[in-house]
């Protein structure tokens, strides 16, 4: 069954760079974001890791936990790690999963349930489809799923925009605009009145359609 936004994240066990964990433990009350890479010592996701490492704070600040996967032996991420920190200026900083049976790629759609063989009888080329980008919230529920090509490297600056969209809308009756950044107005849910707006945002609301009104970002 593929998985879907608000699906619940499948739970699993998993050796990582950082010892055993269980993931949905790992997340705790946290948001999460679990990155996933075909091939250890690949071109493209060296870049990837290296530049999560330096947003790492930046998600720390929002109560956002960062796990890599790849389908390679944990050991193997560690001597990649070197690579990574020497390459990319930064050293790996979060857990990283060594998916050597596919067990979390089966379970999170990556590849077929009925997938055979392990890490080593494998390549990048094989493993193409592993490529997500999964954020989950504190309640276990996917909220977004993204999917890259090998050749095309992620930008997770936007990963970090879609979480501050979706914080803030976890918290606010809003939703975000197209290319929306943080301290921008935000549009009105519709499931809220027009009397209601005026209410909830003193501000004011600039009301360009009966269906499209803006608010200034609530605090």
């Amino acid at each position: 069954m593929s998985l879907r936004i608000n699906d619940q994240a499948p739970n699993f066990t998993a050796m990582t760079t950082q010892g055993n964990i269980d993931f949905h433990q790992w997340i705790g009350d946290s948001w999460a974001i679990m990155f996933s890479h075909p091939k250890d010592f690949t071109p493209v996701c060296t870049t990837e890791l290296g530049y999560m490492a330096k947003l790492k704070p930046e998600f720390d600040k929002r109560n956002c936990k960062i796990i890599g996967l790849s389908i390679d032996p944990v050991d193997n991420h560690a001597e990649w790690a070197k690579d990574i920190e020497e390459t990319q200026g930064s050293a790996v900083n979060y857990p990283i999963i060594g998916d050597t049976d596919l067990n979390v790629a089966k379970l999170y759609d990556m590849f077929p349930a009925d997938e055979t063989g392990d890490a080593s009888e494998r390549t990048a080329m094989t493993n193409a489809t592993v490529r997500s980008v999964f954020m989950i919230a504190p309640d276990k529920n996917i909220k977004l799923i993204l999917t890259y090509p090998m050749t095309t490297g992620r930008n997770f600056d936007e990963v970090l925009r879609v979480l501050d969209s979706m914080q803030l809308t976890a918290a606010h009756k809003v939703a975000t605009p197209v290319n929306w950044k943080s301290g921008e107005d935000v549009i009105v849910v519709s499931a809220v009145s027009d009397e209601d707006a005026e209410k909830q945002h003193p501000g004011g609301v600039r009301k360009i359609k009966p269906y499209l009104r803006y608010v200034k970002q609530p605090g």
